[in-house]
């Protein structure tokens, strides 16, 4: 196994989880990769200038870049406090940034502005730029739609003037994107994807799940509900605090195969379930390249499965290798990080063959639960009732048997449970809506394998 051992970054590890016996016939191959970087980031820790790595030493270039998108768009004014809310998040997440990072601040109607520092620049965070920035939110105030296309546009210029390993976005809307088509706010993510990560938030309950969410997968980062615009402030600074941890930028999951082997999908299961399968980047001779963003101090697992030749009784082959590569910044080749093996070997042995490895069932187990969340959220909108019942009866009981327990008691918000061993549920006559869309937005979060 390489190790990525560079000073001030994480070291990578990869460990893969499976049952390679297969029955004779037998042609589907799962596994579980776990991911983990350790020793070089603070995720999870207390920001601190002092803990966070790498140190800056001033007159050094910047080491990573973040723009901080805020919806100012009319709706942003009622009540008058969520505008306040959301300047006073914003001004935590300025006083979290690490010395040296470059920042900007954008204001985001059916336009997108410059609020701080102007001119198509970014600022280098210190004492004295932080106190600039936190005046500049002083201007922002709420009028106009929303097109959150050309906030996500803006911001990329703005990331991409820095020569910097890191670059992350933080977008905060309120209200619907109505003054741009879905086309445009798809071409702008599409040409976003892979030159920046972004994390997504709603707050209150007048946003689009659907759209809040498609930003954050497009951009690998993460998406959520802050109901209360009174709570933003706490969330936008661990969100910072998060930013700051990452340092290891564009990492890739490159999965090689054999001739006759084909990939039937490749999937983040946790910390949440992400689909990877369609965004494949062709990388060589029977290999590809699958984006999973940027790396602090953390573990995420993937789910691949893949369709082997058939082979005869006592036959092994080496089903996939899974590397992560990063790219060379001088422009050399990709490093390797890290690799791990999935192996195919069949056996007239019933009970080698048929044994299911647990992280496979877990994370399969997992995956069911956010589709049918989604399933069932979705036919309760359109009427369903017995469709919608049945679904989420069904996430109940797969909460329940993985131990996902925030997931069971947000169900517990739009359901009234009966069996939750047998998924027997009656829909609530009444469901507030910042329960319903908080179980929607948080429905691929996942839980890790009980060991």
């Amino acid at each position: 196994m390489a190790n990525f051992s560079k000073s001030n970054v994480p070291q990578f590890s990869v460990e893969v989880y499976q049952n390679e016996f297969l029955p004779e016939g037998g042609r589907e191959v799962n596994a579980i990769v776990t991911v983990a970087s350790t020793g070089g980031g603070t995720i999870g820790a207390p920001f601190t200038a002092a803990t966070t790595a790498p140190s800056y030493i001033p007159g050094q270039p910047p080491t990573a870049a973040v723009v901080i998108m805020v919806d100012c768009s009319g709706s942003m004014d009622y009540p008058p406090t969520k505008m306040r809310n959301a300047r006073d998040a914003t001004a935590a997440a300025i006083d979290t940034l690490r010395d040296g990072v470059a920042f900007a601040v954008v204001g985001g109607t059916h336009i997108a502005r410059e609020v701080y520092p102007g001119n198509g620049r970014l600022a280098t965070a210190d004492s004295q730029t932080r106190t600039q920035a936190k005046d500049a939110l002083r201007k922002l105030s709420a009028g106009g739609g929303t097109a959150i296309g050309t906030w996500l546009r803006l911001a990329d210029r703005l990331l991409g003037s820095a020569d910097v390993p890191i670059r992350h976005g933080i977008l905060l809307t309120d209200g619907r994107n109505e003054h741009e088509s879905p086309e445009d706010l798809r071409s702008a993510l599409t040409a976003c994807a892979g030159r920046f990560t972004c994390d997504a938030r709603g707050v209150g309950t007048d946003w689009e799940v659907k759209e809040v969410t498609s930003i954050a997968s497009a951009l690998l980062g993460t998406a959520d509900i802050v109901a209360d615009p009174a709570n933003l402030a706490a969330d936008f600074t661990q969100m910072m605090e998060n930013a700051m941890g990452k340092e290891v930028a564009d990492v890739a999951l490159r999965l090689w195969t054999p001739v006759g082997v084909e990939i039937r999908f490749v999937k983040q299961v946790a910390p949440t379930v992400e689909e990877l399968t369609d965004r494949r980047t062709e990388a060589g001779p029977r290999a590809g390249d699958y984006p999973t963003g940027s790396w602090g101090d953390e573990s995420r697992d993937y789910h691949v499965c893949v369709q082997v030749p058939e082979a005869g009784i006592g036959q092994e082959m080496l089903a996939a290798r899974v590397s992560l590569i990063v790219p060379d910044r001088e422009g050399g080749a990709p490093q390797v990080l890290s690799q791990g093996l999935v192996r195919a070997v069949w056996t007239d042995d019933m009970a080698a063959s048929t044994s299911i490895n647990p992280q496979v069932a877990h994370y399969t187990g997992q995956a069911e639960l956010a589709q049918v969340i989604q399933q069932g959220l979705d036919a309760r909108k359109s009427g369903d009732v017995d469709g919608a019942t049945a679904k989420l009866g069904r996430a109940v009981q797969l909460a329940a048997a993985s131990g996902n327990a925030d997931t069971a008691k947000l169900l517990a918000k739009v359901v009234d449970v009966v069996d939750e061993a047998t998924g027997t549920v009656r829909l609530k006559a009444k469901v507030a809506e910042a329960d319903e869309m908080t179980l929607e937005t948080r429905s691929t979060k996942t839980v890790r394998v009980k060991k």
